[in-house]
């Protein structure tokens, strides 16, 4: 449905805020019926005095009240001597001041800006400039034309102004003509454009339906999106019909134009897993790296001049512990393996196994580095072990190409990893694309040992990695069964063994670490968790609301993550007058509040409280806002020991953490879980989701919800296909 706009007109007052990064901007706005308002939107080197006609809605904000969100722009040269004398003197080109101002347009007037643009060698006759400064002139000037100009392109033909930016700062004033050239290029990975827009674009300018350049952008973004869904290829009948429904265009034209990809090596071809598969390049070769380096490490056996049954029982000594049968395998094989993987249930012994590798590690003399995917499962690592442990962004000391605008990690094969060893946990999370990243800056001779839970949900990314590892059998594989009698009194474990295996828990329990609060209404079910979150777990069992969180397999409805947000928020952190709030889509973001990271920012920075400063805040990294200046249009949020300072314009890259999909809780363990659970779709109501949910809970676990949900959920075994040849891969050597 096209939107209907409301349109205001005005001069620029005062510029309050402005992001040169992306042209986010805050102003006030002298309206041409009277009076100021305040604008935001992207308005990138809007200056004073600048005439504007806006597009866009109106929004209430808590604090500064009634805004206007701009959304498309047209933006008037100064025609006038003195608008252009306003507009020069703004600082807005780069050598040009107040005093070089005056002295262009007392020379040219009105035709200042055609000379600056079009005869830069006449500003050469006023004191003071060079012909290299006027040129320098011209060309800033050029440059803020051509991203104007480039504007109101968008704006004719309803562009989100959030791609100016990116586009402008890799084709320059030529941006413009290569978008007409092929409007397609805005749906590549880096600008983020859906399909949908830029085809509004082509066909506004005449491409054709089957056009080649339409039909192949449709194929690559069809791969794209389905790497977003965890598939690393699709087969090639079913991607030739799909694009074949989004473009509305016959089959036998889409499988043409993806030959044409194949023959120019955008798209890989391979018969893999019994599929036609058709891969984007870059999965291709994580999937083939991988099954390379690790079939490689598989065969390397690192027998040594020591007993590895002495260092064990050393080992056993010095931890104070005895090793069950599975864990003193585990533990001899990784004294010997190139490569192994550890798998296991909660309760299993997995941690005590993995204490037991790092200290045989170090009696062998092995520097060894721990890892995980997640900053909350890297500090849990760290915990448990004793040891230090990074997230694998921040082993891999991620970064930010500001060329390419592409994340890039500084450790590879050119500048590897300083260790014999890495122990990684949470597998299970790792996709194929940061596999192959900590593959690559592994040496050759360097022992990898894969952690995790074969059972729980499959990483987010593109692959199976960790399943498709343990099947194969390519990888010398340990799965603990034995539950340790510790863990056996504990109904959390208990129930998420059984949950495994197919068999509904006793939901009538009402001692020990799992309960059930069986309502069959949506909003009693809100009310509840409110009630629990906020007065009963607080001041009946001393737990206080950070120490809890609440999942559900799903965002919508009255019991999914978006509603239950807002009711927490509204109960754990009301507001008041001293806590300063920003309005942003859906959400209010008030001080206070948890949040969580919901995308990789590999350039932001932040700092701990000893000073050291650091890059990289990731998906799914949970913190609170400690500041909220809505003077300054920031807030600074801390992630455990870590602060980081966002714009307002950042805001997309955060959502309230008070609720949570159990999809975002991989990797995450919390004193206290509560598990909503009414209504779903059916993907999201399955055995593994349920699994893995309860296996988020370390001290208690409190489902709410209708019991018979429970149950299909328990029966509901049917695993959500992913297009993977890695197994495939591996097993055929």
């Amino acid at each position: 449905m096209k939107k209907e706009y409301i349109e205001i007109k005005g001069a620029v007052d005062t510029v309050i805020y402005q992001n040169e990064e992306n042209g986010y901007t805050v102003l006030k706005l002298q309206t041409n019926e009277g009076g100021t308002t305040t604008v935001v939107g992207c308005l990138p080197f809007v200056v004073s005095g600048e005439q504007l006609v806006l597009r866009g809605f109106w929004a209430t904000h808590p604090v500064h009240g009634t805004q206007f969100r701009a959304e498309q722009t047209d933006r008037m040269m100064p025609a006038s001597a003195k608008e252009i004398y306003g507009y020069l003197s703004s600082g807005i080109i780069k050598g040009v001041g107040p005093a070089t101002a005056r002295q262009i347009v007392e020379k040219f007037g009105e035709d200042s800006l055609r000379i600056i643009e079009e005869e830069p060698e006449k500003l050469v006759t006023i004191r003071g400039i060079s012909k290299k400064r006027a040129n320098d002139i011209s060309r800033a000037y050029i440059q803020q034309t051509s991203l104007r100009r480039l504007m109101e392109f968008f704006t004719e033909n309803e562009l989100s102004l959030k791609y100016v930016m990116k586009i402008y700062k890799v084709y320059g004033e030529h941006a413009q003509a290569a978008l007409i050239d092929n409007p397609y290029m805005i749906v590549d990975e880096y600008f983020g454009a859906e399909f949908t827009e830029a085809d509004r674009l082509a066909m506004k300018i005449g491409f054709r339906p089957d056009s080649k350049e339409r039909i192949e952008a449709a194929l690559l973004y069809v791969l794209a999106h389905n790497s977003e869904n965890g598939h690393s290829f699709i087969p090639e009948e079913k991607l030739v019909a799909v694009v074949s429904r989004l473009t509305r265009v016959e089959k036998d034209i889409c499988s043409r134009a993806l030959r044409s990809l194949i023959e120019n090596g955008s798209v890989i071809y391979e018969e893999i897993a019994g599929r036609n598969a058709c891969y984007l390049k870059k999965l291709h070769y994580a999937e083939t790296y991988i099954a390379e380096r690790l079939l490689t490490l598989s065969t390397v056996e690192k027998f040594a001049s020591y007993e590895p049954e002495k260092l064990i029982d050393r080992t056993e000594r010095e931890l104070g512990i005895i090793l069950a049968e599975g864990q003193r395998e585990a533990v001899r094989m990784a004294a010997v393996c190139g490569v192994m993987a550890l798998t296991g249930g909660p309760g299993t012994g997995k941690t005590t196994t993995v204490r037991a590798i790092l200290s045989l590690f170090d009696k062998m003399g092995l520097k060894t580095a721990l890892a995980a995917p997640t900053g909350r499962a890297a500090k849990r690592m760290s915990e448990l072990c004793g040891r230090e442990a990074s997230t694998i962004h921040r082993l891999l000391e991620a970064g930010y190409d500001p060329n390419t605008g592409e994340h890039v990690f500084n450790r590879g094969e050119n500048d590897p990893l300083d260790v014999d060893a890495v122990i990684l946990d949470e597998s299970s999370m790792v996709d194929i694309i940061l596999m192959q990243a900590l593959l690559s800056a592994m040496r050759p001779n360097c022992r990898l040992v894969m952690v995790g839970d074969a059972d729980q949900l499959p990483s987010v990314g593109p692959g199976n990695l960790f399943g498709d590892v343990i099947k194969s059998g390519a990888v010398r594989t340990v799965r603990l069964t034995e539950i340790f009698r510790q863990a056996e009194e504990s109904l959390i474990v208990k129930n998420a063994h059984l949950i495994n295996k197919g068999i509904t828990p006793d939901l009538s329990a009402r001692n020990g670490d799992f309960f059930f609060l069986a309502r069959y209404d949506g909003e009693r079910v809100v009310e509840t968790i409110e009630e629990l979150c906020s007065i009963r777990l607080p001041r009946n069992m001393g737990i206080d609301p950070s120490q809890i969180q609440v999942l559900s397999p799903t965002r919508l409805y009255v019991t999914g993550t978006s509603n239950l947000n807002k009711r927490l928020q509204q109960a754990l952190n009301p507001p008041s007058a001293e806590k300063s709030e920003k309005v942003y889509g859906e959400f209010i973001f008030r001080l206070g509040d948890r949040v969580m990271q919901i995308k990789n920012n590999y350039d932001i920075i932040w700092k701990k409280i000893n000073g050291e400063i650091g890059t990289g805040i990731f998906n799914g990294d949970v913190g609170q806002i400690v500041e909220l200046d809505t003077k300054e249009q920031i807030l600074t949020i801390e992630f455990d020991d870590r602060q980081a300072t966002y714009t307002f314009d950042m805001l997309p890259e955060i959502e309230p953490a008070y609720a949570m999909t159990i999809h975002k809780s991989q990797g995450s363990e919390y004193r206290a879980v509560i598990l909503s659970l009414m209504k779903g779709a059916p993907t999201l109501m399955s055995r593994a989701i349920l699994y893995t949910a309860v296996t988020r809970a370390r001290e208690l676990l409190i489902v709410v919800g209708d019991g018979d949900v429970v149950r299909r959920m328990v029966e509901n075994d049917r695993p959500q296909r992913r297009y993977s040849g890695l197994r495939a891969r591996l097993e055929r050597g």
